[in-house]
């Protein structure tokens, strides 16, 4: 069986990789982005089974699928919740529901190895399908690493992101986990009611701000329980700041 992964999240690729492996499926490629997906499909042949990632750094899978047409059957690989994903099991396209459980994945697979011929299905409708349940939707959690195991952060237990050395991290319930994200790809994730980047080092979310203080240069500091990390609102962001919190 020919397979790829496209999926962004480097923990949750890796973790894919590991529990198909035990499979003995070896995927061809692990691919991250829109852009490297298509790159890769217009210079391959097309795999017989693709392991997809709804939401990508550079933009919705959908988007890959506007360029190139592989008849590869899919499993959606998604972090999003029941009610979107009823329409994929009523247009049967198959998915895994983030931390992917390996009996889930066996059973995934052994379907589509029952199959006779690739799934048959339409490019645009799929462009519709995804755009319908998936569009303005925003990220409701983040897979972390702790130690050798996985664990799912809901977005509403995450007081704020912020980059120190060169990485990222997210901070809740008193630690700071490090992901794979920018703050970046994080400010298009990310629903702007509810968090805000008030410089280039950090973003914050509004529910877990505690105290705002003035700064030097007509700046803000903000204060969230827990974090160490100097939480300062740059002076070009300043006016923005205070609009968004008399939102």
């Amino acid at each position: 069986m020919k397979t790829i992964i496209i999926e962004d999240e480097k923990p949750a690729a890796r973790y894919l990789l590991k529990l198909l492996q035990e499979e003995a499926i070896e995927p061809l490629a692990m691919l991250n982005s829109v852009k490297e997906a298509v790159k890769w499909f217009e210079q391959n042949e097309e795999p017989d089974l693709i392991f997809l990632d709804i939401q990508l750094g550079d933009g919705i899978s959908f988007e890959i699928f506007e360029k190139v047409q592989p008849k590869s059957s899919i499993i959606f690989t998604t972090a999003y919740d029941d009610y979107a994903l009823k329409a994929f099991k009523f247009n049967s396209i198959d998915y895994l529901l983030k931390p992917i459980n390996k009996l889930d994945l066996r059973k995934a697979i052994a379907k589509f190895r029952e199959r006779n011929q690739p799934m048959v299905w339409d490019a645009f409708q799929l462009q519709s399908l995804l755009s319908n349940n998936f569009e303005n939707r925003y990220r409701e959690r983040f897979l972390i690493k702790v130690g050798s195991n996985l664990k799912t952060l809901n977005i509403k237990n995450i007081s704020c992101f912020y980059s120190k050395n060169k990485s990222t991290y997210l901070f809740s319930d008193n630690r700071e986990y490090p992901i794979e994200q920018t703050l970046g790809d994080l400010e298009t994730q990310l629903n702007p009611k509810d968090f805000f980047r008030i410089s280039r080092n950090a973003i914050v979310h509004l529910k877990f701000i505690e105290n705002i203080s003035t700064h030097s240069g007509s700046r803000y500091q903000l204060f969230i329980k827990g974090v160490e990390e100097e939480l300062i609102v740059s002076r070009e962001r300043v006016n923005d700041f205070k609009i968004w919190l008399e939102k």
